[in-house]
């Protein structure tokens, strides 16, 4: 938007889950879009994933570092082409430390973490959701970074316990950063709704891209 009745502002909407808007600047954004175009393209490219019931989610993936599928990790897209999965680069994880450093403070960042290993990077068409779920295959407890670039989305929050509520909603847009650590970092999730025609028309991108940025501990 060009103007704001209320400006926004870094929020705790639980402790250790932050959305801190507008995060990414412009280029920033141009940048990384440039960069998930790359790492689409086949192969171990975007992928439909298909859940054990027989389902398929309608957001699609690919992966850097590891390759995530329902409900383990591989070095290799063992659920698609069977290609290795895409190295994750080091840029990217230098990325994920500063935004946890930006949202949950230098402690949370510290350089003897462990490396930021893992990217998902979901694309979102207009009918894309993504149903309630936790973050929970990763061996480390390191926060999870996610970054959204396009149109804007509705972004459930939820708590440790259970799929439903208690949980807020959060719209989320493009360049805007969220991050689950701490006591949140198991916490369920999902995106109800994605706003279709909202991205930044400079951006040049149709549908929603979220980046999320994890630690294997594998």
């Amino acid at each position: 938007m060009d103007a704001e009745l209320f400006p926004r502002e870094r929020t705790e909407v639980t402790p250790g889950a932050v959305h801190l808007p507008d995060w990414l600047d412009p280029r920033a954004q141009r940048e990384l879009l440039a960069a998930c175009r790359d790492w689409a393209r086949p192969p171990a490219g975007l992928r439909t994933v298909r859940t054990p019931g027989g389902g398929t989610m309608t957001a699609r993936q690919v992966c850097l570092g590891w390759h995530w599928y329902p409900y383990a990790y591989a070095r290799a897209v063992v659920d698609g082409d069977g290609s290795p999965v895409k190295p994750f680069p080091k840029w990217l994880g230098e990325l994920g430390r500063r935004a946890v450093r930006d949202t949950l403070g230098e402690s949370h960042a510290a350089h003897e973490a462990a490396p930021y290993d893992i990217a998902l990077i979901n694309f979102y068409d207009a009918d894309a959701r993504m149903g309630m779920h936790r973050d929970s295959d990763e061996k480390s407890p390191e926060p999870v970074v996610s970054l959204s670039l396009g149109d804007t989305c509705v972004f459930r929050v939820g708590n440790t316990e259970t799929r439903t509520r208690p949980y807020t909603d959060v719209e989320l847009r493009s360049g805007d950063l969220f991050v689950f650590g701490g006591p949140a970092r198991l916490a369920y999730h999902g995106v109800p709704k994605v706003q279709p025609g909202t991205a930044p028309p400079e951006l040049g991108l149709t549908g929603r891209l979220n980046v999320t940025l994890r630690v294997s501990g594998l």
